[in-house]
Parts: C-alpha cells; sequence; structure tokens
C-alpha cells in the first residue's frame, strides 16, 4: 500500500530546501563593513581581517557621511542604503555567508572556520549582536522577547547571515540616511511574524560578537598559542568579534594592544616593527622638518640639564625650528645662554617671552599655527620638566609612523607617567590594569592610550588636518591644555601612542620648587634624586663603593673619598654665604638647646637654611656607603643634629683648638681649594701625630668621633676655607 504525500507538503519542503545551501558547494563567508574614511581604527579592522585571510568588501569609501554624529546620537541609516545599493548582486548566492561589522571600533579574532562553525550551530537564517542595554529607543523594551540566560537587546554592529536573508532584511522598508540602523533592525526583530520568516535570532551569549560596554567585567583576555583573545567569562564564550559600542572605544584600544595579535608575554611586542618607516642617513635634508615646541609654564628644577640634553639629540639642528614658549622669568637667563651658544645651529628660532602674557593654552595653540605655516612634518612638544637622556628620541619616534606617540617617562622611584592606560566617563585620569606593568618595564612595547603629556611627537599632516576642523586644538571646555588635545585627538578618532620600548628619560617633580634663594635646585636632593646626583654627587664616588677599590687613609681610621663636585661645593658655600648670618665664634649659642657651645666655630646650621631633612637624607644614601665599607661590623644610623658649614679666614676664626666630636662618626667637606682659596688649614689627630692637608675640593673626611680621634683645626693662614661638618650618631657614641 502506497502513502499519498499531499502536494502542498512537497511544495513547503522544495521551499525550505531552496533556502538552503546547495550541500555540493562549501559556504563561503564574506566579511561586509561601511567605511568612509581610512581612519586608523578602519585599518585596525583591516589588519585584523587579514591576519585571518578573510575576504571582505569596504563599501563607502570616500563618500561624504550623511548619517549623523553616532558619538551622541541615533544615526547610521546611510550604511543601510549604502548596503542595499551594493549588495543586491549577492542576493541569490544561497552559498554565501555575509558578516556585516561597524568598521571603526571592530577587531577581528578568528577566521572563516569557527565564525561559519559557530554560525551554523545557530540554525537560524540571520544573527544579529546582543548587548545588555536596549538603544536608541527604551520604550521598546517590554516588547523583546525574554531571555532567561545572556544579553536580551539587539546591536547592530555585527549581523551575520545568508545572503539572501541578509538581502531581505536590509531591503524591508525605506531609511533615510540620518535615522537609527541600530532602530530599524530593531523593529523587525521585534515584528514577531518577520521574525520567524527571516529565522531571526540574537546572539545572546556573546558566541560571535562581544560588545564591549557595560561588559568589560565579563571579559578576561587568554592566550592561545601566538593569538591573544577575549573570553566570556559569564558565559565561558571566545567570541570571534570584538565591538566597541558606545563609550567603550577607549577599552577596545586597550584589548587591542594584545588582541588578536599584539603584546603576547612570550613574543613580546608584535606590532613595534610594524609600518615603520626608513629614515635617510644622508643628505640631511632630506630628514623630516621639525619644529621643537619647548614649553616653560612653571618653576622647573635643573632647567639648565633640561637645555643641555634637548641640545644633544643626535637629529640634525638643520632640520629643526625651535619654538619657546617661556612663562617663568627665572628661565630668562638660562634661554639666554642657550641662545647665546646654540641659536646659529637651528633652522629658525621663535621665542614667547614672560612679558608677552601669552598663557599655555594660547601659547600651544600658536605652536601649532606657527608648525603650520612653515609647514613642518612634524612638531615635537617637550615640557621643562622632561628630561631626556636618549639622544636618538626624535628620529626613534619618527620611525614609529604613528600620527601622535609618545615616549614613556616616568618620576624615578614613582609610579607617576606621562601617560594614562584609561580615563573615567568625565575623562579624567583612571588606571588600567597593565598601567603599573608598563610603567615599571615589565611589558615593553607600544600602547594605544587615552592620554598622553609632558612630551609628544605629532605629524604636522594632523595638526593641520585638526586645526581645520578644531581650530583652537588645546581649548577644550573647563579641561587643561593636554587633555584637550588629547580630547579632540580621540573625538577625531585618530589613535594616541605611547611607547617604553627604551629608556627615554625621565619626569622632574615640580610641586616643592624653592623660589626664594639664589640656588633653587639645591634643595632637590629627594625629590629628583637621580638629577641632582648628576649634578652635586662627585662621579668618582660610586667607584669609591666599589669592592676591591681601596679607599685613601691618610692617617690610622681616618678615611678620604670624593663625595662633590666642584659645583656643589660652590653653590653650598654661595648659599650660606646669601644666607649671612655666621655665628660669631662664641661659647654662648642660643642654637644650641643648651645653649651653650664648648668648642664654637664661625659656622651656619643647615637648618637655618631649612636644609637639615636634606642634609639627613645625604648622609644617609651616600657617606654611610663609605662609613660600612671601611668600618665593618658596625652599621650606622646616619642620625645628626649636629650638621654646619664652617668659615675659617685669619681676620675671623683661623684654628680649631683640640677637642672630641659629639659623635659616633664625623664627615667633613672641603668646600673649596687649597692653594687657591686659601693657605693653610686642616686637620691634626693628636694622638697619632697625623695631619692631613690639602684636601682636595668635594672630597670628604670620615673620623671616629669620641675617645680616639683627639683632633684640631690647623691654622688658617692666608684666604678663606669653608668646610661642611657633620657629627653623626650622637646618641649611638652616648649609649656606648
Amino acid at each position: 500500500m502506497q502513502l499519498a504525500i499531499p502536494a502542498c507538503f512537497l511544495l513547503n519542503l522544495l521551499w525550505f530546501q531552496s533556502l538552503l545551501p546547495s550541500q555540493a558547494d562549501p559556504l563561503e563567508l564574506l566579511v561586509v563593513t561601511v567605511a568612509t574614511d581610512k581612519t586608523n581604527g578602519f585599518k585596525r579592522l583591516e589588519g585584523s581581517l587579514k591576519l585571518f585571510n578573510l575576504k571582505f568588501l569596504v563599501l563607502g569609501m570616500h563618500e561624504k557621511w550623511k548619517g549623523g554624529y553616532l558619538r551622541l546620537f541615533p544615526g547610521g541609516g546611510q550604511k543601510i542604503n549604502i548596503l542595499k545599493r551594493e549588495l543586491e548582486k549577492y542576493k541569490n548566492n544561497k552559498n554565501l555567508v555575509l558578516f556585516f561589522t561597524d568598521s571603526y571600533d571592530v577587531v577581528f579574532t578568528a577566521g572563516k572556520e569557527e565564525i561559519l562553525t559557530k554560525f551554523k550551530e545557530f540554525n537560524a537564517r540571520i544573527v544579529f549582536s546582543a548587548e545588555s542595554t536596549i538603544w536608541p529607543d527604551g520604550l521598546l523594551e517590554n516588547r523583546y522577547p525574554e531571555v532567561t540566560f545572556g544579553k536580551r537587546f539587539l546591536c547592530s554592529g555585527g549581523i551575520i547571515g545568508y545572503a539572501d536573508t541578509f538581502w531581505s532584511t536590509i531591503t524591508k522598508w525605506n531609511v533615510e540616511d540620518t535615522d537609527s540602523d541600530q532602530l530599524y533592525y530593531t523593529k523587525i526583530y521585534l515584528n514577531a511574524t518577520l521574525r520567524t520568516q527571516l529565522n531571526a535570532t540574537l546572539d545572546h551569549t556573546s558566541t560571535l560578537v562581544q560588545n564591549i560596554n557595560f561588559a568589560k567585567y565579563e571579559l578576561e583576555m587568554v592566550e592561545e598559542d601566538t593569538l591573544t583573545r577575549i573570553k566570556n567569562l559569564k558565559y565561558s564564550t571566545l567570541p570571534s568579534v570584538i565591538h566597541g559600542n558606545g563609550p567603550s572605544k577607549i577599552y577596545l584600544n586597550h584589548l587591542t594592544n594584545y588582541v588578536p595579535d599584539g603584546w603576547h608575554s612570550e613574543y613580546g611586542c608584535r606590532q613595534c616593527s610594524r609600518n615603520l618607516i626608513d629614515l635617510p642617513n644622508e643628505p640631511k635634508d632630506k630628514l623630516p622638518s621639525v619644529q621643537l615646541a619647548i614649553f616653560i609654564e612653571q618653576p622647573t628644577p635643573f632647567l639648565e640639564e633640561f637645555l643641555q640634553r634637548l641640545e644633544q639629540m643626535s637629529y640634525p639642528k638643520s632640520r629643526i625650528t625651535l619654538f619657546v614658549h617661556n612663562n617663568e622669568g627665572d628661565a630668562e637667563r638660562y634661554i639666554s645662554q642657550f641662545m647665546l651658544r646654540h641659536r646659529s645651529k637651528y633652522a629658525a628660532v621663535k621665542i614667547v617671552s614672560p612679558h608677552e602674557n601669552i598663557d599655555e593654552k594660547a601659547a600651544r595653540n600658536m605652536a601649532v599655527n606657527h608648525c603650520i605655516e612653515i609647514a613642518c612634518d612634524y612638531q615635537f612638544s617637550v615640557d621643562s620638566y622632561v628630561q631626556i637622556t636618549e639622544p636618538d628620541i626624535l628620529k626613534f619616534l619618527i620611525t614609529k609612523n604613528k600620527q601622535v606617540i609618545a615616549p614613556i617617562v616616568v618620576q624615578n622611584g614613582k609610579l607617576w607617567s606621562n601617560f594614562w592606560g584609561a580615563i573615567n566617563i568625565d575623562g579624567y585620569y583612571a588606571r588600567s590594569d597593565d598601567y603599573l606593568a608598563i610603567v615599571n618595564n615589565e611589558r615593553s612595547g607600544i600602547w594605544n592610550v587615552p592620554f598622553v603629556n609632558a612630551v609628544y611627537l605629532t605629524k604636522g599632516s594632523t595638526l593641520k588636518y585638526m586645526e581645520n576642523k578644531i581650530q583652537s586644538l588645546y581649548n577644550y571646555e573647563d579641561f587643561d591644555a593636554d587633555m584637550a588635545y588629547c580630547n579632540h585627538m580621540r573625538d577625531e578618532e585618530i589613535f594616541i601612542f605611547a611607547t617604553n620600548e627604551i629608556d627615554f628619560g625621565r619626569l622632574v617633580f615640580t610641586e616643592n620648587v624653592m623660589t626664594d634663594t639664589i640656588h633653587p635646585d639645591w634643595w632637590q636632593i629627594e625629590d629628583n634624586t637621580e638629577d641632582w646626583e648628576e649634578r652635586y654627587i662627585h662621579p668618582d664616588f660610586w667607584k669609591a663603593t666599589l669592592d676591591g677599590v681601596d679607599i685613601a687613609q691618610p692617617c690610622p681610621d681616618v678615611y678620604m673619598f670624593p663625595l662633590f663636585t666642584h659645583r656643589a661645593a660652590d653653590t653650598l658655600v654661595e648659599i650660606m654665604e646669601d644666607y649671612g648670618e655666621w655665628s660669631g665664634g662664641k661659647n654662648k649659642d642660643t642654637r644650641l638647646a643648651g645653649g651653650y657651645e664648648n668648642v664654637p666655630t664661625v659656622d651656619i646650621h643647615m637648618n637655618q637654611i631649612a636644609f637639615e631633612k636634606e642634609w639627613l637624607f645625604l648622609l644617609r644614601h651616600y657617606p654611610t656607603k663609605i662609613v660600612e665599607k671601611v668600618y665593618p661590623g658596625f652599621y650606622t644610623e646616619a642620625d645628626s643634629s649636629m650638621m654646619f658649614v664652617v668659615r675659617y679666614k685669619p681676620t675671623e676664626q683661623s684654628f680649631l683648638r683640640p677637642h672630641h666630636d659629639s659623635s659616633t662618626w664625623t664627615m667633613n667637606i672641603a668646600l673649596n681649594s687649597h692653594g687657591t682659596d686659601y693657605e693653610g688649614g686642616g686637620c691634626r689627630f693628636l694622638r697619632y701625630d697625623c695631619s692631613v692637608t690639602n684636601i682636595p675640593k668635594g672630597y670628604a673626611l670620615i673620623h671616629p668621633g669620641r675617645l680616639t680621634h683627639y683632633h684640631e683645626g690647623l691654622l688658617t693662614t692666608n684666604g678663606t676655607r669653608y668646610i661642611a661638618v657633620s657629627f653623626v650618631d650622637p646618641e649611638f657614641a652616648l649609649n656606648s
């Protein structure tokens, strides 16, 4: 007996089979995107597509964008109209899957096989990506189907479907360019009849597309072989596409420092060697022209070294134009000295002095306009609190071929740097999860970041583009200048990069600058130790601290070693003479707790010039290294309450009678030169009948204090002799 099959059933079966792809031909995948400009974001998307050998079609390039300002308002209907115009030729291809994504805020993390496998597992004709918030019409929330697990609302940034169904979806209704594309797709999806006809669904668990907005804390980066993926911990999925929808674009930039083939724990920075440009060695006139824009906006320590280091950069000065904005009157003498020596080396120089009353924002905008006027290829903006120690910094940054790139510099011993790894919703600092690793050089590479300041290189073409769009690049609401600059760059989707591939230098701390003294940098020993050491600590001091290097011993248990540079010695003498309140060398001394000095000298104490804390820092960080080397088994606390500069001269006090010091150990530093500044002088240790004279300027003498080293100050016969004296560990000596 044969069963009769109704004709209507056969027709329906044939219709359904016609919707399925041909079994003879494998599915093909075509990624489609709409982009009107080759922005940094588009180039990033393009790079990820090429990495996974994905076929892709870019539509709308160089067309005028009429779809609205999507960062703040609904829009994007133009994308649908461009798709309608260009995709009709694919509408009957039953073996083709179209995967539409946005272009400027998307990156692929997987290839064709994974994407198609995941798509087929949906058993749907078209799949929209999903997110946890509804946009742009919140009133539609109750019309969405309930979801027990996963994200409920449609996001139009990722849509994958069979070509014929995709075509049917985008041609359901007419849409204006300025209409919302997301609302268009939402209304289709919320129409139960159309949803069934199209066999449409949402990617509720971010299997294919991860929309980042409001999902940051669901995500974790995982390394798979040579690549880095994003894992959604909430749904245990590995999305094939990452979409920085809404305000999550900065976080997407952060993720793509690693995903898919950025920095890797085994391979390091793969991006560091990509898209570089070669700079010719000769002739020099073929090198890009650079405007070196120098900004002195506040009292800054070690300004002299700052300018010297700029001059020491290896880039040909004939290709550099100087622009200097100085907002500090005390800096004028350093600028004048610098220009006197070096001005003729540079292509041109423009100086804006404090007398012109140009504020920082106006000056930075002026520098931008100046750069554009002279058609500079690059602007290298440097603030005065950046100490550049890498001579090849300009060449290095230029070869990186970025629109904006900053060399990462950090305050020594601190976590303060010239970049932010993240920003909060108000545009201010937030710490990224990799900030410490980058600042501490545990990870080295090039990083896409939302903010840089202090020192950065900008392409001249970028400045020109921004000036046409913005006019005042360094003005934005109440933001400071650098925040305004970075905000404008982000708004125009220009990526800001920072690199720590090499050591470029450091930031100087500027919060505690003395402004009422002749040598303010002298007080920077704690805040800017490395700069202080380079100027004031004798270069041979560090050799003396090494094992196997002998320390001169002119008398038993008396040791002599280099400590101060000549400049340090001169600085301390000039500070004391400028202060001028020398004691009278009398026994009565109101500066002391008991009001009496048994063995008085003509002196000024460190606490009188507000340098007591700093001198204790000096004692604990430098001479202690020698003390513990030459007196083995003794560990000093380096404490002192008697630290002073003594002045000897024949017409005032020329010698000091024999005495013990109230110390465990004593240090004397020669602050001027025997034979040039004075005659005579020195120290005689009576018990050993041993004298130390002619101590080189800047050298320190250390010896035990109480009990063994009874000593006297020898007669200064001519000129003026200065020494810096410290009685160290007095309480330790008394207790012993």
